[in-house]
């Protein structure tokens, strides 16, 4: 891993590379999801790049990992206000030619959110794991529990480990979805205008959201699009049936055309 840090409008990110940089071959970009960072990848980047040969990159949002902070509370548009400012940004500064997203629950959501926003000639495909594009009763009841986990038990101290803000990184992600407004929370109209081929994975046990997210997907897009639920897995497949899913991406990388570099 090489580490890093990025200045934009807003502040400092934090950011990571693995294998080659984006002059030398694609760039595989992981989004996090919502308590996410780069450390809470794991070693899902190093396997990515060691499996695909391709660069992999991965930044901590404002307010998350050693990322400067944001202010609270979270509008409740941040996911697109990611995708549609803060993502094309890091692009640009990061030097990213070729790439294909990689987006992790929220991260996912913002994915998708970037790649039906406006063309990005340097987009080769796209990847979503366990991503929100509506607002599911099962997917508050876990956030509600979370937050008691979060108040009186041992989460707080856990996350704390990861985030300089841990309660920045916290009450942004939780305040803003339990929002009664977040309810109106949809995003399928960004997706027709997506113009790259699609994976898009979910736990088959995932207590954040059903297989319907995955069926919203199938049906409102144009592009290219394969779904799959991963056996025995929760909101995190990549961490918990990691095998699985790692093989499942890098097969769907192996096909995609590469473009030309920029």
């Amino acid at each position: 891993m090489r580490p890093g840090r990025i200045q934009l409008d807003g502040g400092t990110l934090e950011t990571a590379w693995w294998g080659p940089g984006p002059a030398e071959a694609p760039t595989i970009i992981l989004l996090h999801e919502g308590l996410g960072c780069i450390a809470l990848w794991r070693d899902v980047p190093k396997r990515l790049a060691e499996a695909t040969g391709w660069g992999v990159f991965a930044y901590s949002r404002f307010g998350y990992g050693d990322s400067d902070a944001t202010p609270l509370p979270r509008p409740m548009t941040y996911m697109h206000d990611e995708a549609q400012t803060v993502l094309a940004q890091v692009l640009r500064t990061a030097g990213i030619q070729r790439s294909v997203l990689l987006g992790h629950s929220d991260g996912g959501s913002i994915a998708a959110i970037y790649a039906g926003h406006k063309p990005d000639p340097g987009l080769l495909g796209l990847v979503t794991i366990a991503a929100h594009f509506i607002v599911e009763e099962l997917n508050l009841d876990s956030i509600r529990r979370i937050k008691a986990e979060y108040d009186t038990g041992t989460l707080r101290p856990r996350l704390a480990r990861y985030h300089r803000n841990v309660d920045t990184a916290f009450r942004g992600w939780n305040d803003a979805w339990l929002d009664p407004r977040f309810r109106d929370f949809d995003i399928t109209g960004s997706l027709p205008n997506i113009e790259v081929p699609i994976l898009a994975l979910q736990g088959a046990v995932d207590p954040y959201g059903t297989d319907k997210q995955l069926h919203v997907f199938q049906a409102s897009v144009s592009a290219p699009i394969t779904v799959q639920l991963i056996d025995d897995a929760k909101h995190s497949p990549h961490l918990e049936a990691a095998d699985k899913t790692l093989a499942a991406i890098t097969s769907f990388i192996a096909t995609l055309p590469l473009g030309a570099e920029t």
